[in-house]
């Protein structure tokens, strides 16, 4: 009772009049307390089973305790000299816990605690490094040889040294080999290991288990499936997480008996996992019209719902047109296999942040016709979610009380952590550029959707029932890294859906494919969604898949648009051929891009007498150099300035985010749900209007653009972004006529796209598609797309003219002209053919060195060409691992993407002594709020708001700028200690860090000067 294992370093226990420190077996018996609370309530079914599998010898109650006991003794390794040593000591300790130090030092002494006499020359180690190094033998055991670290090699021993590495990893890394030997000379010896054989007693006794019969329930831990190891080691960490919150669970004191502690652990964890809403999610009726009233399943839909298999996991895979309703389809499968499968909740995996907010819509609409409680907790799961209305709006709901009661759920007034720690995650989640539009369904149940601020912790958002988040969270969930296996928990008791699926490069998709294979061995069901995906990505899907499940896959070979694969390797295909659904036909006009000054004019001059006209332009450069042009020519045209808009991800989101709300409410579908349901056009949609923008309008907002010209880009891209244009039919009577082709009493047949492309100046009629260094001109597109995917997009474009336009129908034509480009290398003679072969090799080379990027980081459940199981030393992670897009060396840290990193930096502006968010100088900046406080929260949200992500080549090459580690902090607002911060004056200008090498203006964003 006197060995600790938790200290008051925040004075949160003192506070309130509780003790100085925890006993060790008091955090112990609240951690496998927790552990029984989430077997019981939040584990699905398939994982149970694999858990029972592994450490139940196939009975399940025994598996549910021997976990719940194991989980209790992660923090065995404390009871050690060189933890307890550390009472009191180390960065910030402070005098009241130095004078703590010595009364406990006294009693635990007088208390028979084999505290050494001296505290210098004491060995250290980690405790968890610890737990795993002492455990086998306290469980039993004792062959010669072992107790140092060396393995046993008796089989009936194996699986304890398995369980103990797992809980070797509660801190984000499971242990290697040498790291449990070097932490031998820590243990203490024989007098700590009786200590810690009475806190194994104890906890034994508390949770009922058998310590003789413990070995051969673990006997076939090590040859379980390896999922049944990750599910194990997610759940410890979830325990510990939940028990360690000293508000839900107090301190006891070294006078408490265990049998009250251990009556005491359970009510509290029963009450902590109900205030969380850790509940699994359980579906409502499986009925359409309750989802979305009103509406009935399209043909498509309803094939796949057939489809869909009566029990068990399933893959289903959708290629469908956006704007088709894939998204409400996803979500329908996601609640019949929750129901059949009892499924934790869902998580929604989309390109970007940007497309998240939009997705969360759909899942906040669907949410109360599906869920049957009264509240439930949806995550918005990426680094700068703590700056959005959408989190802020759900944690003042879970605060709020809930209908009828007068207090509400307790959740803090806070987003639980530093400024720091998000802006840490900011490179998590990718670059900040198809959703098939919100729900408008109308429900009557009392479902509240809420969020906890917990769930805004590293990694919890995967753990809430509902997640919308990027699909970074599943590529690092298939890479060793700090808490990797917590991410892969997460998703692996969910559906997960993988939303555009054709919008991720060779590294994400191969990574991809490792995650899948975890989810279908851990029995998670996945749910892949595209407009225009490669035969090769689908292939390489259910191949993995297959892989997960140790199956040979069973397929016929089918033709169809959806593909499901069930949990026995069964392929069944159907949906709609593409010539029996209506088409939407596009024109396509290639134009050689005349250059900013005169296509502004163009543009100006076309919607002159109306029309809504969206331009995507590949580079923020010359986004900006034609928003420039257009609104320096824009009254010339009888334009109005402001209705010349810019938008790209150099902004701030404190600008982005007004700019994102309305364009939506201008050009997305009416804001009235009466007026949808009545089919008519949104009324706040204006006569005429120019976006210019990146490719953030791509695939992350509901836009409805009469006109549509692009850069030359890959053509499943230009497929994506022709679903921007003439979107909602609603609009369709009120389009200019030189917006498209009409066909009479029928409306709009085909809308009309202008790509722009530059032409070679030394060779006629082909494209310029390769960065500098190949030509004399170069173009800076070929260093965003492959130069060879432009290339083929291109000449598959002309292939397809007539009298001048080309054009495609989608989705009829939408598998063939991917194929073109994605397909076998084209063949041409001449110069056309020596520009296809040469970036066709640069292509390739570029592949293979992503192929080799993510073999080198990837984690498969199974190993070569055989399918051995990994084993828990191969799940093994340390330092140079990192921590997921953070931390780490170069060639063995995890990366959610390739490409150009980047440095989240804090723009803020200076006026005087005076910092403030805006230019206007209006909105200061306070950073001097406590935890826990609504200003707290203020503070936090204003800064996510300020942050921006600078590219990291702006650092290197010619006239970089200087690091960011070197930029001088702004004195007065310790949380900045910590970030990059650049101060900006009302003219723009940067005045401190990379003083006058960069601006910031509110419309067109950030550049270098």
């Amino acid at each position: 009772m006197w060995s600790w294992g938790k200290t008051d370093r925040d004075g949160l226990s003192t506070e309130v009049g509780g003790p100085a420190w925890n006993p060790l077996v008091a955090h112990l018996l609240d951690t496998g307390a927790v552990a029984l609370e989430l077997w019981d309530r939040y584990l699905p079914d398939p994982a149970r089973d694999r858990l029972t599998d592994g450490f139940g010898a196939g009975d399940r109650r025994l598996a549910r305790d021997t976990v719940a006991f194991l989980a209790a003794l992660h923090d065995l390794g404390k009871c050690s000299p060189a933890f307890t040593g550390r009472f009191g000591s180390g960065r910030g300790a402070t005098d009241r816990m130095r004078r703590e130090r010595g009364l406990w030092e006294d009693q635990a002494r007088a208390a028979g605690l084999p505290l050494p006499t001296t505290w210098t020359g004491i060995h250290n180690a980690r405790h968890e490094h610890l737990t795993t190094l002492t455990l086998p033998t306290l469980l039993g055991c004792r062959c010669p040889g072992t107790g140092d670290g060396t393995e046993c090699l008796a089989q009936e021993h194996r699986g304890l040294y398995v369980a103990a590495a797992c809980l070797g990893g509660h801190h984000g890394h499971l242990p290697k080999p040498a790291s449990i030997k070097r932490a031998y000379g820590a243990a203490g010896g024989t007098a700590w290991d009786a200590v810690r054989l009475a806190l194994v007693d104890v906890v034994a006794d508390r949770l009922g288990v058998d310590l003789a019969a413990l070995p051969s329930l673990v006997r076939q831990l090590p040859s379980a499936r390896p999922s049944t190891l990750v599910l194990f080691a997610g759940l410890v960490v979830l325990s510990d997480w939940i028990a360690s919150d000293t508000r839900r669970f107090p301190y006891a004191r070294p006078t408490d008996d265990p049998s009250e502690l251990w009556q005491r652990s359970g009510r509290r964890a029963t009450e902590a996992v109900t205030a969380l809403g850790l509940d699994r999610w359980r579906p409502g009726p499986a009925d359409w019209g309750r989802l979305w009233p009103g509406t009935t399943p399209r043909r498509f839909q309803a094939d796949a719902m057939r489809l869909l298999p009566e029990r068990g996991q399933a893959l289903v895979i959708v290629e469908s047109d956006t704007g088709s309703g894939k998204t409400r389809l996803a979500l329908w499968c996601a609640h019949q296999l929750a129901a059949r499968n009892g499924y934790q909740g869902v998580y929604l995996a989309m390109p970007t942040r940007a497309a998240t907010h939009q997705a969360a819509a759909e899942v906040e609409g669907f949410l109360p016709g599906a869920v049957e409680a009264d509240t439930v907790n949806m995550a918005l799961v990426h680094g700068a979610a703590g700056a959005t209305d959408l989190v802020h709006r759900l944690v003042d709901a879970a605060r709020a009380p809930a209908p009828g009661t007068e207090e509400g759920s307790g959740a803090a007034d806070d987003l639980a952590g530093s400024v720091q720690h998000v802006l840490d995650a900011h490179a998590c989640d990718g670059p900040d550029d198809g959703h098939d539009g919100p729900s408008y369904g109308h429900h009557t149940t009392s479902t509240r959707v809420v969020l906890d601020p917990w769930y805004l912790r590293r990694c919890l958002g995967l753990v809430a029932t509902f997640g919308i988040g990027t699909v970074d969270q599943v590529v690092l969930a298939a890479q060793p890294s700090r808490h990797w296996f917590l991410r892969t928990f997460g998703l692996a008791c969910k559906i997960v859906v993988i939303d555009e699926a054709h919008a991720y490069e060779l590294y994400q998709q191969q990574l991809l494919g490792a995650a899948v294979e975890w989810l279908a061995d851990a029995g998670a069901s996945v749910i892949v969604l595209s407009a225009t995906l490669p035969a090769a990505v689908r292939t390489a899907l259910t191949e993995a898949w297959g892989t997960g499940l140790r199956v040979a896959l069973d397929d016929p070979g089918e033709p169809g648009p959806i593909t499901v694969v069930d949990g026995a390797g069964r392929v069944r295909r159907g949906g709609p051929a593409p010539d029996e659904v209506e088409s939407l036909r596009t024109t396509v006009i290639l134009e050689a891009d005349p250059g900013p000054q005169e296509l502004a004019a163009q543009l100006l001059e076309q919607a002159r007498d109306g029309g809504c006209v969206g331009v995507v332009r590949t580079r923020v450069d010359t986004a900006v150099a034609l928003h420039e042009e257009a609104r320096a020519q824009a009254k010339r045209y009888g334009w109005d300035p402001e209705d010349v808009v810019l938008l790209h991800g150099r902004m701030l989101p404190r600008d982005r985010q007004p700019l994102e709300e309305r364009l939506t409410a201008m050009l997305g579908p009416a804001t009235d749900p009466e007026l949808r349901r009545a089919g008519m056009p949104n009324p706040d949609r204006p006569g005429r209007l120019l976006v210019i923008a990146t490719q953030v309008i791509e695939q992350s907002l509901d836009l409805d653009f009469d006109h549509l010209v692009s850069d030359l880009a890959p053509i499943d891209l230009l497929i994506q972004r022709r679903g921007r244009q003439h979107r909602h039919r609603a609009n369709d009577p009120g389009r200019p006529a030189w917006c498209g082709e009409v066909t009479q009493g029928s409306g709009y047949s085909a809308a009309r796209m202008v790509v722009l492309y530059r032409p070679d100046p030394l060779l006629d009629g082909l494209p310029l598609v390769e960065p500098a260094g190949h030509s004399a001109m170069g173009n800076a597109d070929g260093l965003v797309y492959a130069p060879y995917t432009l290339a083929a997009t291109y000449r598959t474009l002309i292939t397809r003219q007539a009298d001048g336009h080309s054009g495609f129908a989608t989705p009829m034509d939408s598998a063939e002209l991917v194929e073109s480009v994605y397909g076998p290398r084209q063949e041409a003679d001449g110069a056309w053919g020596e520009l296809l072969a040469r970036t066709w090799d640069a292509w390739q080379d570029a592949l293979q060195q992503e192929g080799g990027e993510s073999a080198q980081r990837a984690l498969h459940p199974y190993r070569g060409a055989r399918r051995v199981p990994a084993e828990v030393w191969d799940l093994a992670s340390g330092r140079d691992n990192g921590a997921g897009d953070e931390g780490g060396t170069p060639q063995f840290r995890a990366l959610s993407r390739l490409g150009d990193p980047s440095v989240g930096v804090v723009c803020l502006y200076q006026h005087g002594d005076r910092l403030t968010y805006d230019v206007e100088g209006t909105l200061p900046v306070e950073t001097g709020a406590r935890p826990g406080t609504s200003a707290r929260r203020r503070q936090d949200r204003g800064l996510l708001l300020n942050t921006l992500a600078f590219p990291a080549h702006w650092f290197d090459g010619a006239r970089p700028l200087p690091a960011a580690h070197t930029w001088p902090t702004p004195p007065g607002h310790p949380p900045l200690d910590r970030s990059h911060v650049a101060l900006f004056d009302a003219a723009g200008r940067c005045v401190t860090g990379p003083a006058g090498r960069v601006r910031y203006d509110p419309v067109t964003g950030l550049s270098r000067t």
